[in-house]
């Protein structure tokens, strides 16, 4: 009987233990939402990007992306972020998608402008930049060096 006292109270610190990593590890990677402004941008294509990938400027993160669709009649991609509502955000701002590494998952990057009028809640940032798509690039490399080599 006194073993199998000792056994619960072992398989509860370790649970307990657990759930105390679990905690520390969402804490500490920032996963929680962010609560500020919507603002839309479009771009014609998001390869990669998904709904909760970071929005970053200069590195730090300042919102998610909130959602994605496809506009039926001009067929570019409508990513709709949340921003801090402590960032302020110049109207000529732009968005691009970037990629953490060569295997990592994508992000969308803002740049700030310099106009002194600030975006609002629903306004759409206007100069987006798509995603370099790295098997054209290698596509391009190993197809562009065979090109240059039987023309000589």
């Amino acid at each position: 009987m006194r073993r199998n006292a000792l056994e619960t109270v072992i398989g509860a610190l370790v649970i307990a233990a657990a759930v105390g990593f679990l905690a520390f590890s969402y804490m500490a990677a920032d996963i929680g939402s962010v609560s500020g402004y919507k603002v839309l941008a479009r771009f014609d294509r998001i390869e990669g990007l998904k709904a909760g990938s970071e929005v970053r400027m200069s590195g730090i993160r300042v919102g998610q992306v909130k959602s994605l669709s496809l506009e039926r009649e001009t067929y570019f991609a409508l990513v709709e972020m949340e921003i801090d509502h402590s960032v302020s955000l110049p109207a000529d701002s732009s968005a691009a998608i970037i990629s953490e590494s060569l295997l990592g998952g994508k992000f969308l990057a803002l740049t700030p402008g310099g106009d002194s009028a600030m975006l609002s809640d629903g306004d759409e940032i206007r100069f987006t930049q798509s995603p370099v798509s790295l098997e054209q690039l290698i596509g391009k490399f190993m197809f562009g060096a065979e090109g240059d080599n039987n023309k000589q």
